[in-house]
């Protein structure tokens, strides 16, 4: 379910595979159309990651819960619904997938992507990091190893997915976030 994809067309009436970097993820949508849509398509993106893996779990265990939350992740990547085409880079669905299976985990990681996003204004470095950073935290909050199995790939399959940007972060050239609505750079009519 392509949420980043449906949302802005509901909403704003447009497909955002147009605009910005033409992924569906909650990061264009954010940088295209504001803060409150991206924030709509993290959400709904992060409910369908946890949603596959608690199904999982509901039906059995921890690897039949990791098992679906992956394919809900290859989903969001290259998803039916449009024909298999570029989607996002999965990083609010592994989050989902990984409250389900990790919650301390993912919240720990969830506490470094932002503490990254932050500092840099990267979403795509606030994204690798926390990645990076899944696998340990579930490692040191005990988790079983088909959780840890997954965090690993899901670390890799993220930083991946992110080549394009590494290759613009180390040129320079990686665009920052903006935290706030910029200033309209109208000129103001004069006062009487």
């Amino acid at each position: 379910m392509p949420f980043g994809y449906w949302l802005p067309r509901l909403v704003a009436g447009v497909d955002i595979r147009t605009l910005g970097s033409g992924n569906t993820g909650a990061t264009n949508v954010w940088r295209s159309l504001g803060f409150k849509l991206g924030l709509g398509v993290a959400a709904l993106d992060i409910a369908k990651g946890a949603a596959a893996a608690l199904i999982g779990l509901w039906l059995g265990n921890d690897l039949i819960a990791v098992l679906a939350g992956c394919a809900a992740m290859a989903g969001h990547w290259r998803p039916l619904f449009m024909g298999f085409a570029r989607g996002g880079k999965i990083v609010a669905t592994t989050g989902g997938v990984g409250l389900a299976v990790a919650p301390l985990a993912t919240l720990s990681a969830a506490a470094v992507w932002i503490a990254i996003f932050l500092v840099t204004r990267y979403a795509s470095l606030a994204s690798m990091v926390s990645a990076i950073a899944l696998p340990m935290f579930a490692l040191l909050f005990d988790a079983s190893w088909p959780v840890v199995a997954f965090t690993v790939g899901g670390a890799l399959a993220i930083v991946l997915l992110h080549r394009g940007n590494i290759a613009r972060l180390v040129r320079g050239q990686e665009n920052r976030m903006q935290l706030r609505r910029r200033s309209s750079t109208k000129p103001r009519a004069a006062s009487p």
